[in-house]
């Protein structure tokens, strides 16, 4: 799997850093407040744990699966809801745990969706931001790590379902995708 890898971006030191550093951050803006970290599925899951367990504050825990990719490389801008969220978040302090930002296209989509169910507050915590693939305006709250244009796995993100169990993001040579 590591030949499949032109380099690696983000270690697993660093990666684990930076997720108790915006733990702490998150943990402070929402001290008293009923909060539900809500996880993007698939990619977010290595995130979501990691990021929560450094959040010693009450929170809630729900899912979410969406769509834009199918086993491209780049969003479709076509958005479907695979799995909705078990719980309603009317009233409540909401915070989207996603994986990357690209284009926005997706969460974009899902902002307005998850908006139009009447959250005390939407705030966004990405692991990764690409801001060079942006196609629509969105700003991230709590944001991990910039990133260049390239293509990356691991730690969650994947290519064709392979490669979400790396400790760390890398860059996917583009033989590999373009196949």
């Amino acid at each position: 799997m590591h030949d499949d890898l032109l380099k690696i971006l983000l270690t697993k030191e660093q990666i684990q850093k930076r997720v108790a550093e915006l733990g702490a951050e998150i943990s402070q803006d929402y001290v008293g407040k009923d909060l539900v970290a809500v996880c993007i599925l698939k990619g977010a899951m290595h995130f979501m744990a990691d990021l929560t367990r450094e959040i010693p504050i009450p929170l809630t825990i729900d899912f979410m699966a969406i769509s834009s990719y199918g086993a491209g490389t780049k969003s479709s801008g076509v958005v479907r809801i695979i799995q909705d969220l078990d719980a309603s978040i009317s009233h409540r302090h909401v915070l989207i745990v996603e994986d990357i930002v690209d284009s926005g296209l997706t969460l974009k989509y899902l902002m307005d969706n998850l908006e139009s169910r009447r959250p005390a507050s939407l705030k966004i915590a990405t692991l990764l931001d690409k801001p060079a693939r942006r196609a629509v305006n969105v700003t991230t709250d709590y944001n991990g790590f910039s990133i260049p244009d390239e293509f990356v796995v691991g730690y969650g993100l994947d290519y064709n379902e392979k490669y979400r169990n790396l400790p760390f993001i890398g860059v996917l040579k583009p033989e590999i995708y373009t196949k």
